[in-house]
């Protein structure tokens, strides 16, 4: 899918001949102008389709304004811009930067940009009958999403050791699904306390897959996401999240 920002603008004035529509980053106070008005035209409505990649915006939050005869107004959105079927459907591609359009609390419209590598978008994770389980689709890889099988393992590392464990994985086109025995985990470290950060290692690509959430409109899921913890021989084990939304096993603690 093409990074383009697709907009209907509807203004109370028409769009004057020097019409642009400025992009402010939030931090560094960077801009980018992209000329909207038409000569000859005096137009209250307006489609437009502005293709992102070739400005150059570089990772950050980017603020929308229309600017014409001198004066600049922030663009207010009645759009939330946010389906779920649609990232996905974008995380297909492989890519190093995603691009996402949302209206932001006070109404405007604004870019959320972020740089991405292939990984592994968790849409479900329990534990049951004694065993972690976690489902998802592979984001960012550029697999296609079809019936075809892949070899996988999904491994557990235990943070600052070598400690690792491996069970197989199921990849089918871009979904996975993946178990690992809890008792395993508490059996390499009994009297230890300690993190697991689970990764997918997919045949056919270079690098392991981080296990995390990204592809929602849920940030910050260390605060707001909290599930229960399971016992095994007396022993806590909890998932949660990190600051930048990974997925990790507690145990201990």
């Amino acid at each position: 899918m093409a990074d383009v920002l697709s907009l209907r603008l509807a203004v109370d004035d028409p769009l004057a001949d020097d019409a642009e529509l400025t992009l402010r980053h939030r931090t560094t106070a960077d801009e980018r102008r992209v000329a909207l008005g038409t000569p000859g035209a005096r137009v209250r409505d307006a489609a437009l389709a502005i293709s992102l990649a070739p400005l150059g915006l570089g990772p950050g939050r980017w603020d929308a304004y229309l600017t014409q005869d001198g004066r600049r107004t922030r663009l207010r959105s009645v759009d939330p811009g946010f389906s779920l079927d649609h990232l996905d459907a974008y995380a297909l591609s492989r890519r190093a930067l995603a691009y996402r359009a949302y209206r932001t609390r006070n109404g405007f419209l604004a870019l959320k940009i972020d740089e991405v590598e292939p990984a592994a978008e968790v849409r479900a994770v329990w534990f049951r009958e004694g065993r972690f389980e976690v489902t998802g689709l592979l984001a960012f890889t550029g697999l296609d999403d079809d019936e075809s099988r892949h070899e996988a393992r999904l491994a557990l590392r235990r943070s600052g050791s070598g400690a690792e464990l491996t069970a197989a994985a199921t990849v089918q086109g871009v979904r996975f699904h993946a178990a690992l025995s809890l008792c395993d985990v508490v059996d390499a470290a009994p009297d230890e306390p300690g993190t697991w950060e689970p990764v997918l290692q997919v045949d056919g690509l270079s690098e392991p897959l981080r296990l995390g959430s990204r592809l929602d409109d849920v940030d910050g899921k260390r605060r707001r996401l909290h599930y229960p913890a399971a016992r095994i021989d007396g022993v806590p084990i909890r998932p949660r999240y990190t600051a930048d939304d990974a997925l990790m096993i507690e145990v201990g603690g």
